[in-house]
């Protein structure tokens, strides 16, 4: 199994550094590092490059277009995602890939973060908000746990079915959620509380910046709201959710037949007013191996 780490940086020259050094620390070492420039100008892409990871400049200004962009070119059968500020444990990349190879239907896998910097009241705030804020309250919202930017990892052939659906072309939006938001329904995901990243704190010590991280969540949902309806969206992974069930368990297979019948009934209604269409995209990114000429060492 070859597994490529794609980190989006944008003017953080020392923190990737630290994260760079944590890699090459890992029990497993990646088969691949892929650092997309997202407009640097503090040096950030030379000390990518000093490390011998392979930089990609962003084809779209912004952080998911920036993720987007080094999914496309990472070269393994999983991506895993670090920000730039992450610094992994030094067994992640092996969690990882036990993960994976454990389980052949996974698609993805996240993992939670503690937080460096700060005082210890926002360290504890920060992590509070992502276990129970984020981990807890955005699962019971989309109905599958989701990703979290700076600790997860997907199967590539996972990415390439929902390449197209991501919104790239949107700084405005968080790509983590945004990512979580177009998996196939059904896809197998799950949270590994033991997958551990150290994270700055400092997105909580900027003025506005738990309000602008609020109002971004908010955005991204009512981004795909708008185009696919979420409750027609929920409706979906829970009927997946209850063909996968009864495959495993054929013997609850008739009560699952009566919730997904309740489910059509109450929730179709409500479903059915929102649109479907994906009205106003931009067109489909090119394909991956369009885009490996731009990249360099």
């Amino acid at each position: 199994m070859r597994i490529a780490v794609v980190i989006p940086v944008r003017n953080d020259a020392q923190r990737l550094a630290d994260c760079l050094v944590a890699l090459e620390r890992q029990t497993r070492p990646a088969d691949e590092i892929v650092v997309v420039d997202n407009g640097s100008t503090d040096g950030s892409a030379a000390v990518a490059a000093a490390h011998g990871a392979r930089v990609v400049p962003a084809r779209v200004a912004g952080i998911p277009g920036a993720t987007a962009t080094g999914f496309d070119h990472a070269r393994g059968d999983v991506v895993a995602r670090l920000d730039a500020d992450s610094v992994p444990a030094a067994d992640w990349l092996e969690r990882i890939e036990a993960a994976f190879a454990a389980d052949p239907s996974l698609a993805a896998v996240s993992g939670a973060a503690t937080f460096y910097g700060g005082t210890p009241i926002v360290r504890f705030l920060g992590r509070l908000s992502l276990t129970l804020g984020y981990f807890r309250l955005i699962a019971g919202v989309i109905g599958h746990a989701p990703l979290y930017g700076s600790n997860f990892a997907v199967r590539t052939e996972v990415w390439r079915r929902m390449r197209g659906a991501v919104h790239r072309d949107r700084a405005d939006v968080h790509d983590d959620l945004d990512i979580s938001l177009q998996l196939p329904a059904g896809a197998e995901v799950r949270y590994d509380p033991g997958l551990e990243v150290a994270v700055s704190s400092r997105s909580f010590l900027r003025p506005g910046g738990t309000r602008r991280q609020i109002g971004m969540t908010a955005r991204t949902f009512l981004v795909t709201g708008r185009e696919r309806g979420l409750l027609r969206l929920r409706l979906t992974w829970f009927l997946a959710d209850q063909e996968r069930a009864a495959q495993r368990e054929p013997e609850l297979w008739r009560l699952g037949a009566l919730e997904r019948g309740a489910a059509e009934h109450i929730w179709g209604r409500w479903a059915r007013r929102s649109p479907a269409s994906r009205s106003g995209r931009v067109a489909s990114p090119p394909e991956p191996e369009q885009l490996d000429a731009g990249s360099h060492r």
